[in-house]
């Protein structure tokens, strides 16, 4: 029954830790600027302006607008209305800016040095500043924490004192002086308090006699009645007295499973002054074998009022069990959170995936699995706090609307995080520091405008940095407005930073018409152009009898004119640019810079592009237009009209650097990479490779040269269309052979002849007379051979001769 109970419970933790996910994501804030947010702001004066975003000014110039424009084009980027003609002193851009109020240094303090109050112990810098925001644009800050050394720690344990729980209380019972005695190691303040929970005794399901309820045990089990909290012991110094009241407590029993815990942690979380908390770490060690109840199970027992999170102890006992159902898990974090409490929940490992999800859910908490007869305890309290207190998390109270906040943390060993890990630091030890920075940005101005005040602290940590914010909602141009000022029609409207800032039920740059007579027929004639049927040429609305113009998407693109005739962007363009990049289009016509003519402003007339190495423009054998030659002689080409091609001498000019770079030989061998690297060459296998005079469309002149050894090399030289000097050359030199070598090479082939033929006699005749000699010498050993006549041992004779032995020769 107890397994099903915690599976439940971790099930519907699970499912809340969902929800909780799902509705925090519906506090996203997405922005996604498109285009100029100045110009998409429509702003109708200042104020407006300045906070459509960060980037955004007001050019209050009062003589800034052109014809045709709006009030509202006075609001643009500032390169943007700069490059419009507004100076930059009337330029309204106010920036934000920040000041520290209250900087005083961390502690910097030492085990058994002097005594300080915990209120004069600082972890946190700084502790006070003023933002003032301007929209859009972040203010950044650092904060700096440093985990002081001995400091003071109040810890409250809280025990389950269900029947199940008899053999834990024995332990417990000792709990008081062991723990101050090994809490002294980390600090030489330490209080600690004690108190307990059962359940709800109004529940329907325990169906009992007051008998029953007076000793809910069984057998000769003596029981306390069953309560839902007690405060046992007040925060204290005194260990022996923890051990005494914790002695004289008595268990009790219930018939289900889980308890009523949750209705103890948020007595003990607001109660603040029966507890005893001081300003210092506050630790709740949770002790329970059980599960717990939580909002909505009340209903079981009739209570559908929902917990209204407030302390209800009289006489140190919980007097709202049976009135206010139990508190929520959310409702339980907001609670020990406000209240800088950090829950060690001591466990038995039965619940242990119970405590983690709920664990999971409530930040500084921590769980830890509890012996079956507790006899764990110190130890697992000292782990889970070395554990807390290793970790920083800084937390924000709620946020003004429009505001946002961001993190970024620098912690131990230089390691940087951002977005929500850059909210904590992990594995701080004693002394050390860690520091954050914080923007804070805001995105228009709050409604009413006035400053809000927002704190940041540690969790768990009853310091804090507290941030006065203000909003800059207004131009400083403002403050010198004039209401009713003639300038706006006779007094209809405010008249501020340059503009007609109009009264109710007023429109027109001046404020000169009724918002009720802005579309009537006589008003719309003025505004069509030559009394055609167009209003405003389509660019355009007619407000008031005068053409407003509409925008464009690109904010660079603007029309104007008394009747929204002219336009910035449809005049001549040259190299895909506006008027050639060199003017600006007014009324569809390009108006050039100087130096620039042309419908496009594409002709330079500066001529020095066209200067030729003589002094002479265009080497005096063309015209420059434009600032580029334009060569009147066909002879001549290039940017200056100086490279003739086809002109006798061109060959001999280039021989020398053609053979140094092609085969690496001739005068210019030491020079050619300083002085021969103005062509590009191109080698080619034979003649009939090279470049035609009627193959390309530029001049073509085919050279011959000849080298020291009387090797001819050919190539050719031309200047192409791009102005480019390039070479073609056969990569193999044409060296024939000479007159006076052929003799030579004749009497000598004739004498390497006659030297074989005798050489061949000489063989020949040595061959004779070596067989001749071979011969006679067979012929001497033949005459002179003595042959054996004997039988030869090894014949035999094919004659068999048989005698008849009955034969007697008779």
């Amino acid at each position: 029954m107890l397994k099903h109970a915690g599976l439940n419970r971790l099930c519907t933790l699970q499912g809340l830790q969902r929800t909780t996910a799902q509705s925090d994501s519906s506090f996203l804030f997405v922005f996604h600027p498109e285009g100029n947010e100045c110009i998409n702001a429509n702003a109708r004066f200042c104020g407006e302006c300045i906070q459509a975003g960060a980037n955004c000014g007001w050019c209050k110039d009062p003589d800034f607008l052109k014809q045709g424009e709006t009030v509202s084009t006075r609001c643009d980027e500032l390169p943007s209305l700069i490059k419009r003609g507004c100076q930059e002193a009337m330029i309204e851009n106010p920036r934000g800016q920040q000041r520290v109020l209250k900087n005083k240094p961390v502690t910097n303090r030492k085990k058994g040095a002097e005594e300080l109050r915990p209120e004069d112990i600082t972890q946190i810098q700084p502790q006070k500043l003023s933002l003032t925001l301007r929209s859009g644009e972040p203010q950044s800050f650092k904060l700096k924490f440093k985990r002081a050394e001995d400091y003071p720690i109040d810890l409250y344990y809280l025990m389950d004192l269900s029947y199940s729980m008899k053999d834990d209380l024995e332990n417990v019972k000792n709990l008081g002086t062991s723990l101050m005695l090994e809490m002294s190691k980390i600090t030489s303040d330490f209080r600690i308090g004690f108190g307990s929970f059962v359940e709800k005794t109004v529940m329907p399901y325990i169906s009992t006699t007051p008998a029953k309820l007076l000793n809910p045990c069984t057998g000769d089990q003596n029981c306390t009645s069953p309560f839902s909290y007690k405060n046992v012991l007040k925060l204290t110094n005194d260990g022996k007295k923890f051990n005494t009241l914790v002695g004289q407590q008595h268990i009790s029993g219930n018939l289900d499973s889980p308890e009523g815990g949750f209705d103890a942690i948020m007595q003990v979380a607001v109660c603040g002054d029966q507890i005893g908390w001081r300003n210092v770490t506050r630790l709740l060690v949770f002790s329970t074998d059980a599960g717990f109840h939580f909002a909505g199970d009340g209903k079981l027992g009739g209570i559908v009022l929902p917990n209204d999170g407030k302390c209800h102890l009289e006489n140190n006992v919980y007097t709202m069990s049976h009135y206010y159902d139990y508190p929520s898990i959310a409702h339980l974090v907001q609670k020990l959170s406000d209240n800088n409490i950090q829950t060690i929940f001591a466990v038995t490992e039965e619940f242990q995936p119970v405590y983690q999800e709920l664990k999971n859910l409530i930040p500084k908490s921590a769980v830890g699995t509890l012996s079956a007869n507790s006899s764990n305890v110190i130890n697992l309290i000292i782990d889970a706090y070395n554990s807390l207190s290793s970790e920083v998390i800084l937390e924000n109270s709620k946020l003004p609307e429009g505001v946002t906040i961001a993190y970024t943390s620098r912690c131990k060993n230089g390691v940087i995080s951002e977005g929500e890990n850059g909210r904590k630091c992990s594995n701080i030890s004693i002394g050390d520091e860690v520091y954050f920075t914080i923007s804070v940005t805001s995105k228009g101005c709050p409604k009413p405008n006035k400053p809000e005040t927002i704190k940041i602290k540690p969790l768990g940590f009853t310091e804090e940095v507290e941030i006065t914010l203000h909003f800059i909602c207004e131009c400083e141009c403002h403050k010198e407005g004039v209401q009713n000022s003639q300038l706006c029609h006779y007094g209809n409207g405010t008249y501020e930073c340059g503009a007609c800032k109009c009264n109710e039920g007023r429109v027109g740059r001046q404020c000169e018409c009724s918002s009720n007579d802005v579309a009537t027929e006589d008003m719309d004639r003025t505004c069509r152009k030559d009394n055609g049927t167009d209003i405003c040429s389509n660019n355009g609305d007619c407000v008031c009898g005068t053409c407003e113009c509409k925008k464009r998407d690109n904010p660079e693109e603007r029309y104007s004119g008394k009747y929204c005739e002219c336009d910035n962007f449809n005049c001549d363009r040259s190299g895909n640019k506006l008027c050639g990049g060199h003017g600006r289009c007014e009324c569809r016509v390009c108006i050039c810079d100087p130096n620039w003519t042309g419908s496009a402003c594409d002709c330079s007339l500066d001529n020095s592009m066209c200067m030729a190495s003589n002094k002479q423009i265009c080497n005096g054998r063309g015209i420059c237009e434009c600032g580029t030659c334009k060569c009147t002689d066909p002879k001549f080409q290039g940017p200056t009209c100086e490279t003739c091609p086809t002109c006798p001498g061109v060959c001999t000019e280039h021989k020398e650097c053609v053979q140094c770079r092609a085969f690496d030989t001739g005068e210019m061998k030491e020079k050619c990479e300083q002085q021969c690297g103005y062509f590009k060459m191109i080698k080619v296998k034979d003649r009939d490779k090279l470049p035609q005079p009627n193959d390309a469309s530029y001049p073509v002149v085919h050279c011959k040269g000849r080298d020291a050894n009387d090797c001819w090399f050919y190539y050719t030289y031309a200047v192409n269309n791009d102005t480019e000097k390039v070479v073609h050359v056969v990569d193999m030199l044409d060296c024939p052979a000479g007159p006076d070598i052929i003799p030579i090479v004749a009497g000598v082939v004739a004498g390497i002849v006659l030297i074989g033929l005798a050489l061949l006699l000489i063989w020949k005749l040595l061959m004779i007379i070596h067989d001749r000699r071979e011969f006679a010498k067979f012929e001497k050993e033949k005459m002179n051979a003595k042959w054996d006549t004997g039988e030869n041992p090894i014949y035999k004779s094919a004659v068999t001769t048989v005698v008849n032995p009955k034969y007697e020769e008779k």
